[in-house]
């Protein structure tokens, strides 16, 4: 009989990472590993929290992942997210390690994709157009390296957008629903306010990210790339509307110029096929119901 294997999630306190760590009640986070909160760019602590545990598997979901502070601090940015995960391999090498390890990458490394290549395939060449999306993509090269030379395996997964109750406000859907949740208890005049809301994405629920992650580790392949999406494309101001219809509140939306992103892509949507194929995962919690989960954590946030 195999015996259990051990795995280890960074960034297990985030919003994944946490949804990692209750998903896989086995696994270990790099926090508790270390004892602490641990800087991913700290190689000498890093090496030392690695030191004392034979590990099988490894997810990197740690770094920064907010776009506008990646571009209010690119320097930042791309320490942590690419020489942070150059530090995570080659600690992991240190210690042995000859598992198989997942980089958690991002579909905004794509940039921007014509309509006629939509939905996009993980063979469309990387074009990042902001720091966040070229520190993911630099990332990935790397990865792509150490899956050729290192003693174990490197798989990247390319999430695009994910949602779900918990998500910090500083995401739209999720500061929607919190704004939204908000107007129901005041007299004030309801507005929402937004920003380019006219544009489509490919949004997942993060619960069924993980599942897919966690498929990945048992059917990958070494030094290959999977999307993981929904491959279902949704127009941004529909996702708004259905979050105003679960309130029950008559709310206006306003356009709020200082809400738009520079560079912004009018339509997104992925290929899911190489993951389903690969994995035989498929998505099973409607759009839906995340977004009623959403709001009514918000509900239970503003309650507290």
């Amino acid at each position: 009989m195999n015996s259990p294997k051990t795995r280890l999630v960074t960034g297990d306190k985030g919003f994944v990472g946490s949804l990692c760590m209750k998903a896989w009640p086995s696994a270990i986070g790099l926090s508790e590993l270390a004892g602490a909160s641990i800087d991913i760019c700290d190689k000498v602590a890093l090496r030392h929290a690695l030191s004392n545990t034979e590990l099988n598997e490894v997810i990197h979901l740690a770094g920064i992942s907010f776009v506008p502070d990646a571009v209010a601090d690119p320097l930042r940015t791309y320490q942590v997210n690419f020489l942070g995960t150059l530090n995570l391999l080659e600690c992991l090498r240190d210690v042995g390690f000859s598992g198989r390890f997942i980089y958690v990458s991002s579909g905004d490394a794509y940039g921007l994709v014509q309509t006629s290549q939509l939905p996009v395939k993980e063979t469309v060449p990387l074009a990042p157009r902001n720091p966040y999306a070229v520190s993911k993509a630099a990332a990935e090269a790397l990865c792509y390296q150490w899956s050729q030379t290192s003693g174990f395996e490197v798989i990247v997964a390319r999430p695009f957008n994910h949602i779900g109750p918990g998500q910090s406000e500083r995401f739209a859907l999720s500061d929607f629903a919190r704004q939204i949740a908000a107007m129901r208890h005041t007299d004030a005049i309801k507005k929402l306010f937004v920003g380019n809301i006219e544009v489509t994405r490919d949004f997942l629920d993060a619960r069924d990210v993980v599942r897919a992650y966690d498929m990945l580790f048992e059917n990958s392949l070494n030094a290959n790339v999977y999307n993981v999406c929904s491959s279902q494309e949704y127009l941004l101001s529909d996702l708004v509307r259905r979050l105003i219809k679960i309130s029950g509140v008559d709310i206006a939306i306003e356009v709020d110029a200082s809400r738009w992103r520079p560079a912004e892509q009018s339509r997104m949507v992925g290929s899911n096929a190489k993951l389903m194929d690969a994995t035989g995962w498929t998505p099973v919690i409607h759009l839906d119901e995340t977004l009623l989960q959403i709001y009514e954590y918000w509900e239970h946030q503003l309650e507290k």
